[in-house]
Parts: structure tokens; C-alpha cells; sequence
């Protein structure tokens, strides 16, 4: 999941950028003030915040019986819009595909906002996990094409827990949002391997995480990534 540190810095630059202060007086008007046709279209008016895509996740209900939320992985950059990160070349390593933090392997950290949990089982050997980040621009599809990438470079890791080879296969998914990726990891030491969806819907990018059921979690990632792109229509 996304590591905690990371949602308290995100956090913390919120708390830290500055209120814009809207200056008005009742029953005048100053003719030297811009009309609406003269004032620039706010690039960031159409755009949620990490409250607004906090709803757009699945819900508690959604959950198959047995799952409970992580509140140590459960963060959202709350009602203002962050500074949006640049296009980094310094990556996590693989490893990373072992968490929903992996969107940051395409080498953007973050967008303005973002919202995410994470459901366990109890022995916490079975995981669902979500999350959305909304980004400025053309960021998003930006995003999108560079999980081909991350597929590509990191067909063989070694993971941190058994210290076994994984294979990482990706592919291009059609009927998920405006466009989506996904990418399957397996290794002889897993008993199940975990299936990773990223979708676009807009501005948007949802990523999701699965080691549920026996198929690599194939089944329950998609039904997930489809229900929180639902949710964002809304």
C-alpha cells in the first residue's frame, strides 16, 4: 500500500499552501475588476480533491465477509489541491509492485489529489487494495503509457519477503475506463500470485491490488477497478 510516510508529506504540503483570499463588497461593483470573459479559466476548477475521491472508493460493504480495513494504509489529501510532482527519473525499485505505491514506478509520485485503503483478510495473506490520483493536464495518459514500461523493466525481481524470482507479464485491458493496464506477478515460492489494474477515467488513475482467491487475484482486481471507476462517475 502506499507507504504512510508518503501520505504524511502529502499531507503536510496541504496543510502548508496558501488560502486564496476572495475579496468582495456588497452592493458595489469595481469597474476596473476583469469580467468573466476576461478571467482565465481556472486549470484546476474541474479537478477533485482527495475528500471528493475518498467517496469514490469502494466501500466497507463491498468487501467480501472476512476483509477489514487497514487504518495504517487509509489516507486522502483532504480538501485542498497539492502541488503536482514532475515526472521523476529516479524509480522505486521492483519491489514496489508489491504495494499500491507502485504508480509510482512510471516516475510521477503524484498528482493534486489522491484518496486509498486497503482491506486484509485476517492472517493477512489476502489483500485488495485501491486508489485514485488525479493529475493536471495530460498528465493521466502520461501515467498510463508508462506501465507498459514498468512491466517491460521489471519482468524479473526478486521480492523482499522470500527472496524468490517473480515474473511480471502486462498487458493493454479493454472495458475499463478510458483506458487500462494490467500486469500479473507470480513465483514458484507464492502460493497465489497478485494481479495489479491500473484505469484512466479522465484525469484520474485508479490502481488496484490483488492476491484474493486462486487465480492471482485476476478476477476480484478487475471487479474492484470497475467499481471504483463507477464510483468516480457518480
Amino acid at each position: 500500500m502506499r507507504l504512510s510516510s508518503r501520505a504524511a508529506t502529502l499531507l503536510a504540503a496541504a496543510a502548508a499552501l496558501p488560502l486564496a483570499l476572495t475579496a468582495c463588497s456588497t452592493g458595489s461593483t469595481d469597474a476596473s475588476a476583469p469580467s468573466a470573459k476576461q478571467t482565465a479559466k481556472d486549470p484546476n476548477a474541474s479537478l477533485p480533491t482527495g475528500t471528493q475521491l475518498k467517496k469514490a472508493l469502494a466501500p466497507a460493504s463491498y468487501f467480501p465477509a472476512g476483509y477489514a480495513v487497514e487504518s495504517d494504509n487509509t489516507a486522502d489529501s483532504g480538501d485542498q489541491l497539492l502541488t503536482q510532482s514532475a515526472k521523476s527519473g529516479a524509480k522505486p525499485g521492483c519491489t514496489r509492485l508489491e504495494s499500491t505505491s507502485w504508480i509510482q514506478l512510471t516516475g510521477y509520485k503524484g498528482g493534486v489529489s489522491f484518496a486509498q485503503n486497503d482491506y486484509t483478510i485476517k492472517d493477512k495473506t489476502q489483500e485488495l487494495a485501491q486508489e485514485i490520483d488525479a493529475f493536471r493536464g495530460t498528465t493521466a495518459k502520461a501515467v498510463m503509457k508508462e506501465f507498459a514500461n514498468v512491466a517491460a523493466d521489471c519482468a524479473t525481481f526478486t521480492d523482499t519477503d522470500a527472496h524468490a524470482k517473480v515474473a511480471v507479464t502486462g498487458k493493454a485491458t479493454a472495458g475499463l475506463g478510458d483506458e487500462a493496464y494490467t500486469m500479473t506477478l507470480t513465483s514458484g515460492a507464492w502460493q497465489n500470485g497478485s494481479t495489479l489494474v491500473a484505469a484512466r477515467s479522465g484525469n484520474s488513475v485508479v490502481t488496484v491490488l490483488s492476491t484474493a482467491d486462486s487465480d492471482n487475484g485476476a478476477a476480484s482486481a478487475k471487479k474492484l477497478t470497475a467499481k471504483v471507476l463507477a464510483g468516480l462517475k457518480k
